[in-house]
Formats: structure tokens, sequence, C-alpha cells
């Protein structure tokens, strides 16, 4: 008698659902190589057909899109994190995926059925720490927020792509005149110094600089 399938909550856009986990993931070796994109382009829309995906590099926004056809923000993916795989279960995606920053993706899974079973695994545990990152970006101090999304984006060299700044509104639930505001105030700190990165916009690549004094 096989033992069952381990089974895990996934909670996003404030709903939670139960998936139940396959112990034999089918390996698809047709599936395309891995997509790079530059940002603001879509990743795929909610109610697509289509594949899932490792994000291997990059951060991308995931959005819940409304009766109304209205977009709203939903949660982030950040590298390591696998998307989509809800197409494995319903068919089509649950969210709408747009690359914050460039991205590189590839199809997933990418080996054996065991593999792919504890990527996902990992993947889970990451997203529940992401959404709890995600949720505290939402409260508190204006600065704060901003601050902790600086730290989410900043990677191991200290230095950070950040989105536009009605993504960074959306997602920290702040309006676009607040955000322009901080990000002056920590340029002037210089909490965030001005680098070029090579197909990035002068007003989003920074050196990151979080011990200096970020005071309003």
């Amino acid at each position: 008698m096989q033992p069952s399938a381990p089974a895990f909550i996934g909670a996003a856009g404030g709903k939670a659902r139960r998936f139940q986990i396959s112990p034999n993931f089918p390996v698809d070796r047709s599936k395309p190589s891995a997509r790079r994109l530059t940002a603001g382009h879509s990743v795929y829309h909610a109610g697509a057909q289509g594949l899932a995906w490792r994000l291997n590099s990059g951060v991308i926004r995931l959005d819940n899109a409304r009766s109304s056809g209205e977009i709203s923000f939903a949660s982030l993916a950040v590298p390591g994190d696998i998307l989509g795989c809800e197409t494995m279960l319903f068919g089509c995606y649950t969210f709408s995926a747009t690359a914050l920053t460039q991205c590189e993706l590839s199809p997933w899974p990418d080996g054996t059925g065991a593999m792919a079973g504890e990527s996902l695994l990992a993947s889970l545990a990451q997203a529940q720490k992401r959404a709890a990152e995600v949720v505290a970006l939402r409260g508190g101090q204006a600065v704060d927020r901003v601050l902790g999304l600086i730290r989410l984006f900043t990677d191991n060299a200290g230095q950070v792509v950040l989105p536009t700044r009605q993504d960074i509104a959306d997602i920290t639930d702040l309006r676009f005149e607040t955000i322009s505001r901080i990000i002056k105030t920590l340029e002037r700190a210089k909490v965030l110094l001005p680098i070029k990165v090579e197909g990035v916009h002068a007003t989003r690549s920074y050196q990151v600089a979080l011990n200096a004094s970020a005071g309003t």
C-alpha cells in the first residue's frame, strides 16, 4: 500500500488553498528553454494555460485580476521560487505575473519526480516566509515599508534594482508621491547611492548603505 501524497496549504491574495503533491511529477522533455525578460514584460496572464517556471534571477510581481477588470497586487516572487505550478492542478494560471526587474526563468520541473517534489516543498517554505514579508511591507511607518522592500530586493553585493515608483507604491500600499519623496530622502542620506547598470534606467539602480542615516 502506497503512502498518501503529502499536502500543503498555499495562501496568496488572502485566500488559502489546499493542494495534493504527487510523488511522481511528470517531466516533459519537450519544454522550451530558459526565458529572459526585461522589466515590465508579462510572464503570463491569469486564466491562460501554460507551464510552471522556476525564477532564477530577478523579481516578479503577482497580481489578482478582479471581475471588474481591475488588477490588484497579490505577492512577489524572488530567485528560487516556482511560479505557475497551479497549472498542473487547475490547467491554468491563478495570477498574472510581470517582471519587475530583468528576470531569467527556466521550465519546471527540470529533474526527476522526487527532485521536483523536494524542489516544490523548498519553494513553498520560502513562499510562506515571503508572504509574511509582503504583509510587513504593507503596514507601519512609510519609510520602514520602503526600507523593507529595499532589503528584500538587495543582492549579496549590496546592490539593488528597484521596480518603478508605481510598483513600489502598489506593493507597500503607499501613494506614488510618498514613494518619490522617500526615495529622494534616502538618496540625500546616502542610503541609496545611484550606480550604472547596463539595461537599467538610471533612477532605479543603487548601491545600498543601510547603515547610513535614513531619517525623514
